[in-house]
């Protein structure tokens, strides 16, 4: 089962993304990327804070140690959502692979569907959106889409202790409200 879940009110919602500070702390300083942000590398983000955990090993991995919150517009999230082909063929979803390739080769947004993951970063039945943005898309990411930008790496940081430390409740209640998106 897929299902976007996400931190989101009427006007916005939340993705993150992992950077090394010499990208995460000019974005933060700025309120938006900017170099030595790179427009013309495809950018994931993802809805799901304990996806990010996993993906990023809670701030821990070599160019990842910064979790950032971005605050998107719904309607751009809208458009990345509707606009995004999948990353790989999936039978079923085309009349066949030459469809699919063309419309991976039009699309500026690619959607990966993994499997959501539990405070423990263990896989759980459904999967979670991925949505890895290119060309324009990245612009109207960077120039009309981010409302704000922050650094949520001292949560990621303060849950991964409680872990440790055998408090899961406590860690439980530092975690975003993430219900399904809609």
């Amino acid at each position: 089962m897929r299902q976007i879940r996400a931190w989101h009110t009427a006007d916005t919602v939340r993705v993150y993304q992992a950077y090394s500070p010499s990208i995460a702390i000019p974005a933060l300083e700025a309120g938006r990327f900017v170099p030595p942000f790179k427009r013309d590398r495809m950018t994931w983000v993802k809805p799901s804070f304990l996806w990010m955990m996993y993906r990023s090993g809670w701030a821990t991995k070599p160019g990842q140690e910064t979790v950032l919150a971005v605050e998107l517009t719904r309607a751009g999230f809208d458009w990345a959502v509707a606009a995004a082909c999948p990353s790989s063929y999936q039978h079923g979803e085309f009349a066949g692979r030459q469809e699919w390739a063309e419309r991976l080769h039009a699309s500026p947004v690619r959607v990966q569907w993994d499997p959501e993951r539990d405070l423990h970063l263990q896989p759980l039945p459904y999967r979670s959106l991925q949505l890895g943005l290119s060309g324009a898309a990245v612009d109207r990411y960077v120039d009309e889409w981010t409302v704000s930008i922050t650094d949520v790496t001292g949560t990621a940081h303060r849950i991964r202790a409680l872990l440790r430390a055998g408090e899961t409740d406590a860690a439980a209640a530092l975690l975003p409200s993430e219900p399904v998106y809609g």
